[in-house]
């Protein structure tokens, strides 16, 4: 059986994907997400793993997609291969281009390679949720002003939404999670920089008080505290005195994370639990080893590598939401049981999640795009 190209350090799922630390694919997938290639990007999927070389089946595509018979144009650039097997990104250099094979409705990759038939998607800009935080920035209000915090926040992170700050110093905060989680360490560092710095200035303090203790009398006699950390108690300790390592992750991709079995085979082969705590948009992981004895640097490996799948699942997952509300008894059920149908023959792809006002499909962009077009086919069939 042809297998696909593999990098020292990649993992498969049952779902397909693979997780590479290839920085060149993942750079390049950024470039597009980050630039306004994604309106002339398209998803292309089932590509004949195994069957070429990386460099001819990227000749392949560039080659179908330039040609005008399958409405074809200019194309910019072919990412292959990527972390999902058997997709590529193709950039054309007009919008309109991308478009166009996009509503072409079969494309069939050559005719020497046989009768296999592509699947064309949109690119998506925006591929979960946006997240929402409330930030207390009341700690950092000694050293320095707060408005002058905020707008260093804004120019370092400009992905971001601020809402005006109150007096009492909260702001509350919404982006992508890889952007919230960009403020949150910004913000650990420099909460870290003025406990460093007021550990030195106690550290002078206690040196000036011994070379001098008439100063130090009449401070004492003056009634002026000694200077203390404006960090937070918990910062200090570390929340690894609660538990081994602890992470954060966007609930969708955490529940994808355990549903393709890549969560459940790292904890058994690194002997550890985890407790889960599940928090709207956000879950938070508390990793622990399984019994004594074991090396503590489990806890930090396994912490490591659901940060790099998350990081990977991040640009390779696409969400399609189904509003339930607003439509009538009988609309609703036509949409949940097309849902339920398709989610048994797509169990080992996509995350479907059942809410009461709306339905949630994550997967892979093509997978999720076959998903959405057979059940806007069923929900028609149903409707008749």
């Amino acid at each position: 059986m042809p297998r696909s190209r593999k990098c020292p350090s990649s993992v498969r799922c049952k779902c397909g994907f693979l997780y590479c630390s290839d920085k060149k694919q993942l750079a390049s997938v950024l470039n597009v997400k980050e630039s306004k290639a994604f309106e002339r990007t398209v998803v292309v999927a089932g590509l004949p793993v195994g069957r070429f070389n990386d460099l001819s089946l990227t000749t392949l595509v560039k080659r179908h997609f330039q040609d005008t018979k399958n409405e074809g144009g200019v194309v910019e650039n072919v990412i292959y291969p990527t972390r999902t097997m058997g997709v590529a990104y193709v950039t054309f250099k007009e919008k309109k281009v991308a478009e166009n094979v996009i509503r072409k409705k079969k494309h069939y990759l050559a005719e020497k390679v046989g009768p296999i038939q592509l699947t064309v998607s949109h690119f998506s800009e925006k591929v979960l949720i946006s997240v929402n935080a409330i930030l207390d920035l009341s700690v950092f209000r000694g050293p320095f002003p707060l408005e002058i915090l905020v707008r260093d926040l804004k120019n370092k992170i400009p992905s971001l939404c601020f809402s005006p700050l109150e007096q009492n110093g909260r702001i509350s905060v919404q982006g992508s999670f890889l952007a919230i989680k960009k403020l949150k360490e910004s913000l650990l560092f420099k909460a870290s920089s003025l406990l460093e710095k007021n550990r030195s200035c106690i550290s002078e303090g206690e040196k000036r008080s011994r070379q001098s203790p008439r100063r130090s009398l009449q401070r004492s006699n003056n009634s002026l505290e000694s200077p203390r950390s404006s960090v937070p108690e918990t910062a200090r300790r570390g929340e690894t005195a609660r538990c081994g390592e602890t992470l954060v992750l966007e609930t969708d991709v955490f529940l994808y994370l355990k549903k393709n079995g890549f969560y459940e085979s790292t904890l058994k082969k690194f002997h550890v639990l985890c407790q889960e705590r599940v928090e709207g948009e956000i879950t938070t992981i508390c990793i622990k080893n399984a019994r004594d004895g074991l090396p503590p640097n489990n806890e930090k490996l396994v912490k490591e590598y659901f940060e790099k799948y998350a990081h990977a699942l991040h640009f390779e997952l696409r969400k399609e939401t189904f509003d339930l509300e607003g439509k009538e008894k009988r609309e609703r059920g036509n949409i949940k049981l097309a849902c339920e149908q398709l989610s048994l023959r797509y169990h080992q792809k996509l995350l479907v999640n059942f809410y009461k006002t709306h339905i949630d499909i994550i997967g892979s962009s093509s997978d999720v795009y076959s998903f959405k077009k057979e059940l806007m086919k069923l929900i028609r069939q149903t409707g008749r």
